[in-house]
């Protein structure tokens, strides 16, 4: 028989004994993910692993992780942190899904093995990549702030509703009461604290003899744990620490004190060590595993090309309410409070020119701030109008106008539906005001309408079918409970829904074509255009006085039309109604009875009703006859019989008014006074200026100077492009080369008097020290030879640091080195080095 030679097999990798070592065995790409989808640990730029280790370990940072996990992944960290640190995989498994040969509490839903184990290996990838867990999967280590965060305790059993294990819970115990708890549970004596709670624990994880030990409990006691067993895992008890033995134990309660299977958590409590309340559980961290999302079941399904002709109208609704909003507002714009925000006066005059709920007209209002079209004006006296960017907006076709609304809307961090509830001090919220940001509100949009979009088209769902779904995709994002026992996302997605419904984001419960669009990040208004009604250049004028636009107008001859006549009624067609006012009002912007003749006479399809001519032409022959001027004011007309009628209408004695001239009149009203109570006696006077000029009033002239849309407000660090991570991997693998170097001595002098051999690790602030002559030799002899060196340096600010350089040039007081933290050629001032040291063979 012969031998054959086998091949020789390669070492195995030895497992990293750090985190910082488990980091440096990660590549570029897996340092480049971490980096994104943890923003918070590049502010500022690690200047090494060493260092990037320790934020990962930092608290904020690993809550701010922590919340962005979905449920499943979140159990499997939980399960990690109940367990022994360094445990395998196999272990997690089975707190998940319960070992197989271990018969399941009845009070825990039955788990799915394979799909536990088909999840496991996904949560575990995403708890490394994020490295809230490293480690192999032999031997799994949560991050310290990960297991501070989520490691049950009495106080704060968490999630998992497990208590201390019973060495935590045990700690502080006297010798002698470890004893008594030793012979409670029938253990022989142990020499000392340490052997007598390892005793006690190996018992209770060991099932048979555990079991054998709770089968001589009294049901009572038995009955007791059961209610402890889920949690929470404590119990109130008088005198919970007094030392109670076999012998003297009469109560349940004291049974189970005397043979350690409730410990004392304070002097009124009791709880539940880990250990027992695994045994109870069937081994089983968790009462409900969820390896999977909730699916999602349309409550109704509708024809998809319905939807989205439903969307569409509600649509081109919501970009004329928007529109009529500001419009109305351009004409009489409402003060802004000291506090800032709206008046309830105003919100309510705004839900009367909708013709909609106060609540309602908050979110319309909302929208058009967050879209950049309404702003403060910043005056003295400061108003809500809209901005320039509105008359911009204006010019726009419909479908690119709502998708600027729908844009901003998914974004903002405004949460309209908040407006009328109570702040912390009691006070109500008022609409606009500076009270109503969330940041929560755009993660939970963005998630409600995805998951709409995970339906058939036309499919539809509620608020109730939507959660589930929302609350396993980011348990610990829910926001503050309130008094009705639901938490803010609940609220935020019933808003959602609401507002979505309002904009034309879905269209009869089921989202629509254009907002699929929109959450692709495509092009909404290619999707939306041809949904559209097309915009009509005609209306259909009846004797009545009135004007029907059978559908949407063009912009210029709906503004038109608005001029010189009031809606009356809104809907699939708009009514117009002519009055003696709506005349005037055209007439006052400078319109004549001709224009007003020839706008109608082109734009209707039946010919100008007889009445509708009349009602023109009398409201223009009166128009402009009586003048009002600023005197205190002043009214002048050229027919003195006129003159005399207004002097001697008793309805004008509150503007006190006296003959100067037969065509001359003065008031000690103001004009806008005068002109006012004129109209209201059915004359139509028309003001002018200190030349006699008519003057012209636009209604469309108040504007803000320029603004910019309000900037949501920010949910974390802003997500890092690639040029950015790029660069912070670059830094940070310079960085620790140059702190890891492994180095040995190359000169020496007075100032060498520390060991510069071994690990630059060892000590993260230990500069090379070298005296000024030995240094400015070292690198000259670096330069000759290409060498690599190792050097301290104290830049302007005073902050030291240590960099790895190739010198090219010394001369004039300075080196010329590429630096391999920064990746580029600097000039480093030789007064400003702090010693040197060449670098190991092994690190060239």
């Amino acid at each position: 028989m012969t031998s054959q030679q086998s091949e020789p097999r390669p070492a195995k990798a030895a497992a990293p004994r750090t985190l910082a070592e488990e980091l440096r065995a990660r590549d570029d790409h897996s340092l480049a993910a971490l980096l994104h989808a943890r923003p918070d640990l590049l502010n500022p730029v690690p200047s090494d692993l060493t260092q990037l280790a320790a934020r990962l370990s930092s608290r904020a940072s690993t809550l701010r992780a922590l919340e962005r996990l979905d449920r499943f992944t979140l159990q499997t960290a939980e399960a990690l942190a109940a367990a022994p640190d360094g445990c395998t995989d196999t272990v997690i498994r089975n707190l998940l899904a319960g070992p197989a040969r271990v018969k399941p509490h009845p009070a825990a839903t039955p788990a799915d093995r394979a799909a536990v184990a088909a999840a496991l290996p996904g949560a575990i990838a995403t708890l490394r990549s994020q490295v809230l867990l490293w480690g192999p999967d032999s031997a799994l280590r949560l991050v310290i702030a990960v297991r501070e965060a989520l490691a049950p305790t009495a106080a704060n059993p968490g999630r998992t509703g497990l208590g201390p294990t019973l060495a935590e819970a045990t700690l502080g115990m006297s010798p002698a009461r470890l004893q008594q708890l030793i012979a409670g549970a029938g253990l022989p004596p142990t020499a000392d604290p340490v052997t007598a709670v390892a005793a006690l624990g190996q018992l209770l994880q060991d099932r048979k003899r555990c079991a054998a030990l709770l089968a001589g409990a009294p049901a009572p006691a038995l009955a007791l744990l059961e209610k402890l067993v889920w949690g929470p895992p404590t119990g109130t008890v008088p005198d919970a620490a007094r030392p109670v033995t076999v012998d003297e134990a009469r109560s349940p309660v004291e049974w189970l004190l005397a043979r350690g299977l409730l410990l004392p958590s304070s002097a009124g409590s009791v709880v539940i060590p880990r250990e027992l309340a695994l045994h109870l559980r069937g081994e089983r961290s968790h009462r409900t595993v969820e390896p999977t999302p909730p699916a999602i079941t349309p409550t109704v399904e509708r024809d998809p090309q319905a939807v989205d002709n439903a969307a569409a109208g509600q649509a081109y609704t919501a970009v004329r309410t928007v529109e009529e909003l500001l419009e109305a507002w351009g004409l009489q714009a409402p003060p802004t409070l000291r506090a800032g925000g709206l008046g309830v006066r105003d919100l309510k005059r705004a839900a009367l020119v909708l013709e909609c709920s106060e609540p309602t007209a908050a979110f319309w209002l909302e929208l058009a701030y967050t879209s950049g079209l309404l702003a403060p004006d910043g005056e003295t006296d400061e108003r809500w109008a809209p901005t320039p960017a509105y008359d911009h907006w204006l010019q726009q076709s419909t479908a690119d106008r709502w998708s600027l609304l729908a844009r901003s809307w998914l974004a903002a961090t405004r949460v309209a539906g908040l407006t009328g509830t109570p702040d912390g001090k009691g006070k109500t919220r008022a609409p606009l005001g500076p009270e109503l940001d969330r940041t929560l509100a755009p993660s939970v949009r963005r998630a409600t309408l995805e998951a709409l979009a995970g339906l058939p088209a036309g499919g539809v769902a509620d608020a109730a079918t939507l959660l589930p779904l929302l609350r396993w995709q980011r348990p610990l994002r829910g926001g503050p409970v309130g008094s009705d026992g639901r938490d803010f996302r609940d609220h935020l997605v019933d808003w959602t829904l609401h507002e979505a419904e309002l904009l034309g984001i879905t269209g009869r419960g089921a989202l629509g074509a254009p907002a699929r669009a929109l959450l692709a990040n495509a092009d909404p208004a290619a999707v939306l255009d041809p949904l559209l009604p097309q915009p009509l250049d005609h209306v259909i004028l009846q004797p009545d006085l009135t004007a029907i636009a059978p559908g949407p107008l063009l912009t210029p001859l709906a503004q038109a039309l608005a001029l010189c006549a009031d809606i009356e009624s809104k809907g699939g067609a708009t009514v117009y109604r002519f009055t003696t006012g709506s005349i005037r009002r055209a007439l006052d912007a400078g319109r004549s009875a001709a224009d007003l003749h020839s706008f109608l006479g082109q734009h209707s399809r039946t010919p100008v009703p007889q009445p509708l001519s009349y009602l023109i032409d009398d409201v223009a022959r009166r128009h402009g006859v009586l003048r009002v001027g600023a005197a205190s004011s002043y009214l002048r007309c050229d027919d003195p019989g006129l003159l005399a009628e207004v002097l001697a209408d008793r309805r004008a004695a509150e503007l006190r008014l006296r003959m100067l001239a037969p065509t001359v009149l003065a008031a000690q009203a103001g004009p806008e006074t005068l002109l006012s109570v004129l109209r209201s006696m059915g004359y139509a006077p028309a003001a002018e200026s200190a030349e006699g000029d008519v003057l012209l009033t636009h209604p469309d002239s108040r504007r803000t100077p320029p603004r910019t849309a309000p900037t949501p407000v920010p949910d974390g660090p802003p997500e890092p492009d690639r040029v950015l991570l790029t660069a912070a991997v670059k830094a940070v693998r310079a960085g620790d080369r140059a702190a890891t170097a492994v180095r040995r001595e190359t000169v020496t002098g007075p100032a060498a008097n520390r060991p510069q051999s071994g690990p630059a690790r060892s000590d993260l602030r230990q500069l090379p020290r070298t005296a000024a002559a030995d240094t400015l030799a070292a690198l000259q002899t670096a330069v000759l030879l290409g060498e690599r060196m190792w050097i301290g340096y104290v830049n302007a600010e005073g902050l030291s640091s240590q960099r790895v350089i190739d010198p090219v040039k010394v001369e004039g007081g300075y080196v010329t080195a590429y630096d391999h933290l920064s990746d580029e050629v600097r000039t480093f001032a030789l007064h400003r080095i702090t010693g040197v040291a060449e670098l190991a063979d092994s690190a060239q």
